[in-house]
């Protein structure tokens, strides 16, 4: 799995765990949904760290936690 696909599988695993929908998340986080959307399909390939750190500070976690996660121990190498 590459970074981006982890960032988005986490944000879709933190949204169901504090059962919130993408919408309801972008509007507590102060980003706005299609940031959000784009960050979980292909539009994105680079989500920005501001952009993470805006939704972790809505889902009332820290950056630390957001990465700290299995998902991001067995990343591809991405330097190519």
């Amino acid at each position: 799995m590459n970074t981006k696909k982890a960032v988005a599988k986490r944000i879709l695993q933190l949204c169901k765990e504090k059962n919130l929908a993408i919408n309801a998340l972008a509007n507590i986080s102060g980003v706005s949904p299609s940031t959000v959307y784009s960050m979980l399909n292909e539009k994105s390939q680079n989500p920005g760290v501001v952009s993470i750190k805006k939704l972790c500070d809505g889902l009332e976690i820290t950056l630390k936690e957001f990465f700290d996660s299995e998902i991001f121990d067995s990343l591809e190498q991405e330097i190519q």
